[in-house]
Formats: C-alpha cells, sequence, structure tokens
C-alpha cells in the first residue's frame, strides 16, 4: 500500500489557508502526523479519506486517484474522526454490527463473529447491550476505534484518536495499532499528543501552519534537538526569568527551588547541563525554534 501526496493545497470559501504545499510519501506500517490545534491535521485527514476536495494538488491512493475514483478509495478505508458520532438510539453491538454492514461484510454470522471479537478486543463486550449514547466519553471513543477496524481495512485514519481516554486505555489502543501494523497496511495517527507517536510510529510528519516542517523518523527529529535541552537548579526569581526567556519542559520541587528541563538555542549565564532529549523536547524545540526560523525566511 501506498499514498503519495504532491503540491497538495486547501483554502476554505472564507479565505483561510489550511493546507500549503503538502508534500508526503506514506507506506505501509505507522505514520504519525503531529502538530498543535490548527496545523491542518484534521482537513488532511478529510482530504485523504474523501470528505473533502483540496483545492490544489493531487493525491494518489495505492494507484487510484482521490479525485476520480473516490469509491474504490472508499473501499480501503477505515476512519475514525476527532469529532466521531453515530445513531444514539442503537445499542452497543448494534451500532457496531451496522458499522460492520457498512465495511461490506453482509454475512449475519460473520458479523456477529466480528462485533464480538471487536467489543472484546476494545473492552466493550460487558456493556454491548448498553445503548450507545449512555457510553461514557471513553467508552464511546473506544467504540468509534472498533468501527473503524471491523471491516479489515487496508487503510486506517484515525484523527485523535485517544482523547478521552484514560492512560489504560490508550496503551490498549497503542497496542491494537501496533498489531495491525504487521500486516500489509496503512495506518496514520493524528494527534497532538506526542506520547501517541513515539512508541508506535515508524515515520511521521510535523505539520505547523498547514505546512510540513518535518518528514522522517521520530529519530531524526530527536537528533534535530540534540544539544538543545538542558537540565539546573534555578530558584523560584529566577525560574520566572527563565520561563520567559525559553520552553521550559518539567519542573521538580528541590531543596533549592526547582529542578527545571527546558529547551533552548543555548543558554548563557546559567550553570546548566545538556540532556539526552527524547521526542516531546524535540517537538518543543522544533515548534519554539526551528519552525518560527522558517516562518521568518519566508
Amino acid at each position: 500500500m501506498r499514498i503519495s501526496i504532491e503540491n497538495l493545497g486547501k483554502v476554505y470559501d472564507n479565505g483561510k489557508k489550511a493546507l500549503a504545499d503538502v508534500n508526503l510519501e506514506i507506506e505501509n506500517g505507522m505514520f504519525g502526523l503531529l502538530g498543535p490545534n490548527g496545523a491542518g491535521k484534521s482537513t488532511l485527514m478529510r482530504i485523504l479519506v474523501t470528505l473533502m476536495n483540496p483545492s490544489t494538488g493531487r493525491v494518489n491512493v495505492n494507484g487510484f486517484d482521490i479525485q476520480k475514483q473516490r469509491g474504490e478509495i472508499r473501499k480501503l478505508l477505515g476512519y475514525l474522526p476527532q469529532d466521531f458520532r453515530f445513531f444514539t438510539r442503537l445499542r452497543t453491538w448494534e451500532f457496531l454490527d451496522y458499522a460492520a454492514g457498512l465495511s461490506g461484510i453482509r454475512s449475519a454470522k460473520e458479523r456477529s463473529a466480528k462485533v464480538d471479537e471487536w467489543l472484546e478486543k476494545v473492552g466493550l463486550f460487558d456493556v454491548r447491550e448498553r445503548s450507545a449514547n449512555k457510553l461514557s466519553g471513553g467508552m464511546k471513543r473506544r467504540l468509534g476505534i472498533a468501527q473503524a477496524l471491523i471491516g479489515d481495512p487496508k487503510i486506517v485514519i484515525v484523527d485523535e484518536p485517544t482523547t478521552g481516554l484514560d492512560p489504560e486505555e490508550r496503551i490498549r489502543f497503542r497496542n491494537i495499532l501496533s498489531e495491525l501494523s504487521q500486516r500489509d497496511v496503512i495506518i496514520i495517527l493524528s494527534t497532538h499528543i506526542v506520547g501517541d507517536i513515539s512508541s508506535v510510529c515508524q515515520c511521521l510528519a510535523l505539520l505547523n501552519n498547514g505546512q510540513v516542517g518535518f518528514y522522517g523518523t521520530p529519530e531524526e527529529l530527536v537528533q534535530k534537538a540534540q544539544g538543545h535541552v538542558w537540565q539546573l537548579s534555578t530558584s523560584g526569581f529566577e525560574y520566572e526569568l527563565l520561563k520567559e526567556k525559553y520552553a521550559v519542559i518539567s519542573t521538580i520541587p528541590s531543596d533549592e527551588g526547582w529542578e527545571v528541563q527546558l529547551v533552548g538555542e543555548e543558554l548563557n549565564g546559567y550553570n546548566a547541563i545538556p540532556i539526552e532529549p527524547n521526542l516531546e523536547h524535540a517537538y518543543v524545540y522544533f515548534m519554539e525554534y526551528l519552525a518560527q526560523k522558517k516562518l521568518e525566511l519566508r
């Protein structure tokens, strides 16, 4: 499977530019789309699942043109939108059975087996008879995940999938996606939560202001922050000054005041030691420094 995105742009009727000159190649496995709210992630997702037309550019999905062969592309897709909704009068199992039918599973016996399988996988089997609209927020999200995956799609697109999930549920979801990514499947995970990307994605793109600021592996993004992540102990007064000048990642109370981790181009006048960056450090460094430099160059 392969998705090729060339010079993609989207301008809304009110003149707002949501995407500009997006170029990406997405192949089998888990692909992360990372960026802040408003970066254009949801717009890109809606174009990829054929719910929205681009203003410029081309998208080719496994040989199908997204402008001309929408029906063929939709047969390949499983989609969990950020604002997932469902028919409130249906019970949990009935909604999932309906989703299975829409995905092309015609046999009632096969649908029943699939419904039970996915209710078990997402931890909803015990509430299968409950009205879908009576589920908790996290349970509704899990039901959305199940409906996206029940038809064994070749391309899975999930937009902010762990919103409303507790840590245990997020781990369960990531494990499901990791298992699926071992097959001949493309999984696109769009999120602003760095932890959702770091443990499961082999490749990622970072969107900022509708443009691709970075495209590569998580390790390559982390490398960009090498030498720009610092740790120091500081007093309360000095900490307030630091917050005004640098992006503070974490603070831990200590005998001296605070143990602080922050990112910056360089730290002058402070007794700070460089530490090894992780993906969260790299993301903050990119957004605070590298992305701003690119905007200034334009």
